[in-house]
């Protein structure tokens, strides 16, 4: 299946938002157990490069 540039780069901009979500929500878990905010940032972060990792694996070798 061929997909046009646009489907690919609006697929890519929804991995990027799911692991924003992710992110987010991983960062106030961590924020709400009383951990400080550099933790928190950094706990965060890795939970948005893991999921955007797993999303443009899946992407790149099932969809594109």
């Amino acid at each position: 299946m061929k997909l046009s540039l646009g489907i690919k780069a609006l697929l890519i901009v929804v991995c990027v938002l799911i692991s924003l979500v992710v992110g987010l929500v991983a960062s106030w878990i961590k924020h709400s157990s009383g951990a400080s905010l550099s933790d928190t940032v950094a706990f965060g972060g890795g939970a948005f490069t893991a999921c955007m990792v797993i999303g443009l694996a899946v992407l790149t070798f099932g969809v594109l």
